[in-house]
C-alpha cells in the first residue's frame, strides 16, 4: 500500500485531506508526493515516472464542458491528440489549440493508442463506445471518464475487450474549473496495465489517481461522492434560504460557515455565487440530478436506505421542472426558496 495523502472532492471543487495512516487496498498518486519514493503500481517510482514520461498519440471523444479543457492540457503536455464529438463545432477550441479532428469515433480511436471519452449520460458513454469500437484492436487502451452506473461500464468493458483492446473507467472528481487548472482526481478500475500506461496523461490532467480493482468499483465510488455533495448542495441551499428568511446577512453567514468545522472549498467556491443569484454552469444541474438518481438506485440494489439522498434529490428534481437543467447544479437553491 502506499503511504500517502489521499485526496479527496466534490465535483464542484478538488480539496485534499492530509492521512497519517496507510491507505486501504487501492493504489494512489498524488502530484504532491511524486517526489517521494513510494512506488507507483507495477511501474516506475513516482520520481522517475516524472522523469520518463512520453507523448502519446491519444484520443479525446466528447468535447464539453469538461472535454474542452482536459483535452487542451494534454496537447500542452505535448501530447498527440485527435478530437471528435458529435458536433464538430464543439471541437474547434481543441483544434485551434493544435489537436487534430477526426471525422468519426471510430477514425479519431484508429489513430490513437489510448482512447479517452468524457460525455454526460450513460447512454451517450454506451453509444461512444459502439461507434469507437471499429477503430479498436489489440494493443489499444479505452479510458471512460463519463460518470455512469457500474452496470453501463461492465458493458462499455465488454464492448472494447471484445475488440482486444484493455478498457479503463476513470470517472473524474471535478467540474470546469479543476478540469482547467488540471486539478481533476480520477476513480479508475479495470485493466491495471492500462492505467499503468496512461499514468502520464492522468497526471496531467489530475492531481491525483486512484485504482481501485474491478470495473464498477470507480463507478460506484463517483457515484457515492456526487451523491455526498448534492446532499450537502441542498442542506446548504436550505440554510443560505433560511438566513434569509430570519433577517440574517448571508455574508456574515458565508463567513461563519468558512470558519468553522463545516468550512467546505465547495462552500466557499458556490456561496457568492449563490447569494448574487448567478448560476453559470461548471457542473449542470441535470447532470447532478442524473448522478443522484444513478446513487439512489445503487442504494435500491443493495438495499441500503438513503433518506437525506432521497430528498436531497426531490430537490433537484424540482429545480428540473422549474427549468434549471443547463443552470449550475447550485441553482438548486431556487427550488429551494420557491
Amino acid at each position: 500500500h502506499v503511504a500517502s495523502r489521499a485526496s479527496y472532492m466534490s465535483s464542484a471543487l478538488a480539496a485534499s485531506v492530509p492521512r497519517t495512516h496507510p491507505l486501504p487496498p487501492h493504489r494512489s498518486f498524488s502530484r504532491a508526493h511524486r517526489r517521494r519514493s513510494a512506488p507507483l503500481p507495477r511501474a516506475a517510482t513516482a520520481s522517475e515516472s516524472e522523469e520518463t514520461h512520453e507523448p502519446m498519440k491519444l484520443a479525446f471523444l466528447g468535447c464539453g464542458i469538461m472535454g474542452v479543457p482536459m483535452a487542451k492540457n494534454l496537447l500542452k503536455a505535448g501530447h498527440d491528440v485527435c478530437v471528435w464529438n458529435r458536433t464538430s463545432a464543439a471541437a474547434a477550441p481543441v483544434v485551434e489549440a493544435g489537436g487534430k479532428l477526426a471525422a468519426s469515433a471510430a477514425d479519431a480511436a484508429r489513430e490513437a493508442d489510448v482512447v479517452f471519452v468524457m460525455v454526460s449520460t450513460p447512454d451517450a458513454a454506451l453509444d461512444v463506445a459502439k461507434a469507437a469500437a471499429d477503430g479498436l484492436a489489440p494493443g489499444k487502451g479505452y479510458v471512460d471518464v463519463s460518470t455512469v452506473d457500474a452496470g453501463t461500464s461492465s458493458t462499455i468493458a465488454s464492448i472494447v475487450r471484445a475488440t482486444g483492446a484493455e478498457f479503463l473507467e476513470a470517472p473524474v472528481s471535478g467540474s470546469k474549473k479543476p478540469a482547467e487548472d488540471g486539478a481533476l482526481i480520477f476513480l479508475c478500475a479495470g485493466d491495471e496495465g492500462l492505467y499503468t500506461r496512461c499514468a502520464s496523461p492522468l497526471e496531467t490532467m489530475g492531481k491525483a489517481h486512484f485504482f481501485l480493482g474491478d470495473v464498477g468499483q470507480g463507478a460506484k465510488m463517483k457515484l457515492v461522492v456526487n451523491m455526498i455533495m448534492g446532499s450537502m448542495m441542498g442542506a446548504f441551499a436550505e440554510g443560505l434560504t433560511l438566513a434569509e428568511k430570519s433577517d440574517l446577512d448571508p455574508a456574515t453567514l458565508l463567513e461563519v460557515v468558512s470558519l468553522g468545522a463545516i468550512a467546505s472549498p465547495m462552500f466557499a467556491l458556490k456561496g457568492p455565487t449563490m447569494v448574487k443569484g448567478t448560476f453559470n454552469p461548471a457542473f449542470p444541474l441535470k447532470h447532478q440530478q442524473k448522478d443522484m438518481r444513478l446513487a439512489l438506485a445503487l442504494a435500491d440494489e443493495l438495499a441500503q436506505d438513503m433518506p437525506v439522498a432521497a430528498a436531497a434529490n426531490e430537490l433537484y428534481k424540482r429545480a428540473r421542472r422549474d427549468g434549471a437543467d443547463d443552470e449550475d447544479f447550485s441553482a438548486v437553491l431556487k427550488a429551494v426558496k420557491k
